[in-house]
């Protein structure tokens, strides 16, 4: 299977939320990291630099449902793999646990080595993300 075959299938692990078959895509010491302090991760109070297969998949099977709560639409728009390195632009929308609407934009680039994917690095709009959180407010966990 290529990268990107293998960053397709993660995907459709992703939308499974079955932790098992999510961590089974990553390898074991494999790191997500996201631009600090953006407002998922300040919304959950949830690392935004994750470390390891297994806590890797508790937030896609786990965290990520308790603040997306409805309506999660991903759009995907663009993939596009070159050696170990496979970028996917999407756009994600969903209801918040607050009511509010969320729609962004999202850049990902996954490193695959062996046949698993051992990096993600994640680029969104942080200003963007942040106001349809929060809105004018500070920023706080949103979820127990």
């Amino acid at each position: 299977m290529d990268n990107a075959a293998i960053v397709a299938a993660a995907w459709e692990a992703f939308a499974s939320r079955d932790a098992d078959r999510i961590a089974a895509c990553f390898a074991p010491e494999a790191e997500w990291i996201a631009p600090p302090g953006n407002a998922t991760a300040v919304a959950l109070d949830y690392p935004y630099h994750m470390r390891g297969a297994e806590e890797i998949a508790r937030f896609i099977a786990t965290e990520f449902g308790r603040l997306f709560v409805a309506d999660v639409v991903i759009d995907f728009r663009t993939m596009a793999a070159a050696g170990d390195l496979v970028t996917v632009e999407e756009r994600m929308r969903a209801t918040l646990v607050n009511g509010r609407s969320y729609d962004l934009p999202y850049c990902f680039v996954f490193v695959v080595a062996g046949g698993r994917i051992t990096q993600v690095r994640e680029y969104m709009d942080t200003r963007s993300g942040w106001r349809q959180m929060f809105g004018d407010e500070p920023g706080r966990k949103l979820v127990d």
